[in-house]
């Protein structure tokens, strides 16, 4: 390597490492390094993630996240000149019982307080959407018209390449091994091609980012867990766009890309690991509860060839961990995302760059997604997929 300093070290190149890299160069720190284990960027969850992105969340900061991180990717071409490619088709939460409902329509007052449309619907307006949904014994609907889904590969490359015009270097091939601390502050990262001395390092690792916070002494509760999108051949008998559309008593989704469906559902039962093949076997389980809400599916073919999976970084409450550390100065969490890493990298990397450079992150209330709150009672994020 031909640098052996940086005032910052961001570890992952994924499409959070990428935001927080532009937002300090853009900010005038250029003296950024990223360090990507992989030998290309952006090859992690980032490449691997359903891209959907919503307002629809039961805690404030989530979508006060959303707000300020859909609004930069409906502009994001022209202020970052990347390739966010939002679809605004929207997000319908379908329930099927009276308790999921009074949470959804508590949800729904939190959403609207903060300036989000959103709108509550009959089983029969619910159906409207998709030919042939089983509505019965549906009790009610959420629907957010500005959510929807984008190009996470194109929103990380994004970012990428103008922080590294604006001086960043990128490292590709070059995993953290160790980070070095002095009297309880962080002094370098260490690599394979050598130690890299630095006033700041920050864990974007995704998945693997509970590793890299034991590199420096540092219990970081994140986990990866296998998620797996099974894509039907073109099936025109859904027309058009619909919205990404979960089910939430089963917790089957479905949204379109192009004219091919995109399906899921996580499977809770299995332990954490980084297995990123496509598991055949979850796939009677996920067709079984899809069949059951939309019959439609029984006559679409399956792209076996087009079918993937990758990892979810999960944490206990499923809210990101966000902020500096209280027992180690330079050390700086943007992590644990579980699944909304994606929709929220606009705003992680405007709030870690204040972290950074301004002492404490200050747009955005991230007080309650410190590490600190796993000493503590926990407040779960309870719309999760």
């Amino acid at each position: 390597m031909s640098t052996q300093t940086a005032e910052v070290v961001v570890i992952g190149a994924g499409v959070i490492g990428a935001s927080i890299a532009y937002h300090l160069a853009a900010r005038g720190c250029t003296s950024v390094v990223i360090l990507e284990k992989d030998e290309t960027e952006i090859s992690g969850s980032t490449a691997r993630s359903a891209a959907g992105v919503r307002h629809q969340f039961s805690t404030d900061v989530n979508i006060r996240l959303s707000l300020y991180s859909i609004e930069r990717l409906k502009h994001f071409s022209e202020e970052i000149g990347g390739h966010a490619d939002l679809q605004q088709t929207g997000y319908l939460f379908l329930i099927d019982n009276q308790v999921d409902w009074e949470m959804y329509r508590a949800n729904v007052a939190l959403q609207r307080s903060l300036g989000v449309r959103v709108e509550l619907l009959t089983p029969e307006e619910a159906g409207r959407f998709i030919p042939g949904t089983r509505t019965d014994d549906l009790v009610g609907a959420t629907f957010g018209p500005d959510d929807g889904f984008c190009d996470p590969h194109g929103i990380a490359l994004g970012y990428l390449n103008r922080a590294r015009e604006l001086g960043v270097r990128l490292e590709r091939a070059m995993p953290a091994t160790g980070i070095r601390t002095v009297s309880g502050r962080v002094t370098a990262v260490e690599t394979p091609a050598g130690a890299i001395a630095c006033q700041v390092v920050v864990n974007a690792a995704g998945p693997w980012a509970g590793e890299v916070g034991m590199l420096a002494g540092l219990d970081i509760p994140v986990r990866p867990y296998r998620r797996c999108v099974y894509v039907t051949e073109p099936f025109p008998a859904i027309p058009g766009a619909i919205p990404l559309t979960i089910d939430v008593g089963s917790g089957f989704y479905m949204r379109k890309e192009h004219d091919n469906v995109l399906f899921g559902k996580s499977n809770y039962a299995e332990p954490p690991g980084y297995n990123t093949a496509v598991d055949w076997e979850w796939l009677d389980t996920v067709l079984e509860a899809g069949l059951k809400r939309f019959p439609i599916l029984e006559r679409a073919g399956l792209a076996e060839k087009l079918c993937w999976a990758g990892a979810y970084e999960i944490t206990p409450d499923h809210m990101p961990i966000l902020g500096r550390h209280p027992d180690l100065e330079g050390y700086v969490d943007a992590s644990g995302f579980s699944g909304h890493g994606i929709m929220h990298a606009p705003a992680t990397g405007m709030l870690i760059a204040e972290e950074i450079l301004d002492g404490r992150a200050h747009t955005i209330d991230i007080d309650s997604l410190r590490v600190m709150r796993f000493r503590g009672t926990l407040r779960r994020e309870l719309n999760v997929i």
